[in-house]
């Protein structure tokens, strides 16, 4: 397995991609957009930058990433020849359903299948396929250059050796691949939102401000950054995408996402990404300011 294909060069798609090419794998990355390409190439250049600062990397490594990236806007050009393709499009089941269906029309029979979703069913992903036993959950973490994580999720059809193929693959990768099934949200998720939306519940319900509901869990549970700042850094729109769908699919009250998550996404206050959540972002992306709605 050499021929990679990364679809979406967003966040995820380009670290994603950063990750494979670095890793000596020839990277096909696909994207609609040519200027959400032309970032991803630049993120990518930037993070490479930034551990060469480090001397994680040298200059040989950084060119050599950069040389086995390829971009195409042309999902056919960029898939029809590679072995294994990663969908890291926009969380949304009916963008990835279209695109499972289109890339199994074109893609090899062998080629295998991989999404990074964060909740959605990779049983229902495969089902629109010829193939799902080839269809599995490769489940990144963000910053993907330096989280260690790869949630590996089998659908109900994936196959012992595509699961097998896709564990050894992420430890080429220098990753931790994790075996888990096919339920709403997985592990990571299943756990970390509920986690989230209490937070939001806590603030919502005036029992502690922003600040002090992120300090009380970084102090005193170690967490590296408050469930409200993590919140943020996801984006609340990505939030509660995930808890609806790991509501639906439980039909349990628990995942019901809390009225003010519910409105912050509808008045676009999403996080980092928007310029303000919980916090505000507007001079500095770090959560150094609380956002004047919560103060």
């Amino acid at each position: 397995m050499e021929n990679i294909a990364v679809i979406g060069a967003g966040t995820m798609g380009n670290g994603i991609a950063h990750v494979f090419a670095q890793n000596g794998f020839q990277v096909n990355l696909v994207d609609i957009s040519q200027a959400s390409l032309d970032k991803g190439i630049a993120t990518i250049t930037k993070n490479l930058d930034r551990m060469l600062a480090k001397e994680v990397i040298d200059q040989g490594t950084k060119e050599s990433t950069l040389n086995n990236i390829t971009s195409h806007t042309d999902l056919k050009d960029g898939v029809s020849t590679v072995d294994l393709v990663v969908e890291a499009a926009t969380e949304n089941l009916d963008i990835k359903l279209k695109i499972f269906k289109d890339l199994d029309e074109i893609c090899k029979a062998d080629t295998i299948l991989a999404t990074n979703t964060s909740s959605i069913s990779i049983t229902q992903i495969g089902a629109v396929t010829q193939r799902p036993d080839k269809v599995i959950g490769m489940h990144f973490m963000n910053p993907v250059p330096i989280m260690k994580l790869v949630e590996i999720i089998r659908g109900y059809n994936t196959s012992d050796m595509v699961t097998q193929t896709i564990m050894e693959l992420s430890q080429k990768l220098g990753k931790t691949p994790t075996e888990v099934n096919d339920y709403p949200g997985f592990v990571a998720n299943r756990i970390l939102m509920p986690m989230i939306n209490e937070a939001i519940e806590t603030l919502y319900n005036g029992v502690a401000g922003v600040h002090e509901i992120d300090t009380v869990m970084k102090l005193g549970m170690a967490h590296p950054m408050g469930p409200l700042q993590l919140a943020d850094f996801i984006g609340l729109d990505v939030c509660l995408s995930i808890l609806n769908v790991m509501y639906d699919g439980f039909k349990n009250p628990k995942y019901a996402p809390c009225p003010l998550l519910v409105n912050m996404v509808m008045a676009g206050k999403w996080g980092v990404k928007s310029g303000e959540g919980f916090y505000d972002y507007s001079e500095s992306r770090k959560a150094e300011h609380v956002s004047t709605q919560f103060k």
